[in-house]
């Protein structure tokens, strides 16, 4: 009972009910234009004084309710007018002007569902009120009673007394009855006649989509530059704290390349806060490049107490921007691995060479003692909240058609790329 009073009475039913109410409204101009068209038909200048006139004055302007609904406002203001009195969820609308004729033929046909039920139920609302009011008094007040009040002369017989105010009461819930089905129904059928086209879901996934692949790159970017900054700048500081006594040159080429890590990371960190914010970043620092960084690269990583072998058997001058962008960050993230799980004092072999129309970059260091106590089935076990960096290098490579293959075997950590040169820039 309690659900049935809440669909007939709750605060939805009530909005919706207004809603309905709403309807009726808009439907009266096109009523009385229909009038002045029904009336010299039918011969009768009192088109109101006539039910059935009346009625086809309505049926008469429901057409032309259909042919103004193609203004262009008609959709945003149902979609909003649904959306807070209907109770229906606002991505499950659309709120642009209808532009197809699949999108101009449903909010027609809304307008039109809308305006005719809604004028049914707003003479109903001010129709049965009064007469269910005026039932259930009957007994009650003698004075409606008489004769000149235009009652049916049934209602003067004692048993019809008695049943007067029972039927009055069931007019008023038949009332809420109909205006509660009939507003559930519109709030079912808003969606397929005032929703989004399957051209507008697809355009929105394909935006939401495309939103998503920026926000990877950008933060695919931020873990590989900020991370490796701030892994070389802590061995760069701990290898000049140590040293600072018995190297003082040693210690000054240190700070020397923790300055030069930290001014190239807020660069980059610029360029990357301004595509979040304003979608493009204008006068920002152009992204790394293999050959353009990568001496810096190797130098800034080897201050840090880090030992790098470098091998690099082609021109990096010769690749494509996209695939020398991509290198550099890969190249990046392998030596950034090699810190954080190898420690300041191993040796990183990099090997940089082109094979088969490929570029190929292999990165191997030795495992350090935490390494190989996880070591297990090839996989190395990520630190708390990391394990971003292998991944992100496996996007890079699959994204320029390429492979990333990363394991640990013997006590020695290996990563090998394979990058295509095709023309991807």
């Amino acid at each position: 009972m309690t659900a049935l009073a809440r669909f007939l009475f709750g605060r939805r039913a009530r909005l919706r009910w207004i809603h309905l109410i709403l309807g009726g409204a808009l439907a009266m101009p096109y009523v009385l234009v229909g009038s002045v068209v029904v009336g010299p038909v039918a011969g009768d200048a009192d088109v109101f004084r006539s039910l059935s006139l009346q009625l086809a004055s309505f049926a008469f302007g429901l057409p032309l309710a259909a042919v103004t609904s193609l203004f262009p406002l008609t959709r945003p203001l149902e979609s909003g007018v649904v959306r807070w009195l209907c109770g229906v969820a606002a991505d499950r609308l659309a709120y642009g002007p209808a532009r197809t004729k699949g999108e101009k033929g449903r909010t027609a046909a809304w307008f039109t569902l809308h305006l005719g039920a809604g004028g049914i139920i707003a003479g109903m609302s001010l129709a049965v009120p009064p007469f269910a009011a005026a039932l259930i008094a009957l007994p009650f007040v003698p004075a409606l009673r008489d004769d000149r009040t235009g009652l049916p002369g049934v209602l003067h017989h004692a048993w019809a007394l008695a049943l007067a105010p029972v039927a009055g009461a069931a007019m008023l819930v038949a009332l809420a009855g109909c205006a509660a089905g009939c507003g559930a129904l519109l709030a079912r059928w808003a969606p397929a006649l005032l929703g989004p086209s399957p051209e507008d879901r697809i355009a929105a996934a394909e935006a939401h989509a495309a939103d998503l692949a920026v926000r990877n790159r950008l933060a695919r970017e931020l873990h590989d530059s900020v991370g490796h900054a701030l892994s070389a700048v802590t061995l760069q500081a701990s290898a000049a704290r140590r040293l600072l006594d018995t190297d003082p040159e040693f210690a000054r080429e240190a700070l020397a390349a923790i300055e030069d890590t930290t001014r190239r990371t807020v660069g980059e960190l610029d360029a990357v806060l301004g595509v979040l914010r304003d979608g493009d970043a204008p006068g920002t620092a152009p992204a790394p490049t293999l050959a353009a960084d990568l001496d810096g690269l190797l130098r800034r990583t080897r201050a840090g107490g880090l030992r790098v072998t470098a091998t690099v058997a082609t021109d990096p001058r010769a690749l494509p921007p996209l695939v020398s962008r991509e290198a550099y960050r890969i190249v990046q993230e392998g030596l950034s691995n090699a810190l954080r799980h190898g420690g300041g004092q191993v040796t990183v072999a990099l090997r940089v060479e082109v094979l088969d129309d490929q570029l190929r970059i292999t990165v191997e260091n030795p495992l350090g003692e935490a390494g190989k106590a996880v070591e297990a089935g090839g996989t190395r076990a990520p630190r708390p909240g990391g394990g971003h960096g292998l991944r992100g290098i496996a996007d890079r490579a699959r994204l320029l058609g390429g492979a990333a293959q990363a394991g640990g075997a013997g006590g020695t950590w290996r990563l090998h790329v394979r990058l295509p040169l095709r023309a991807t820039g």
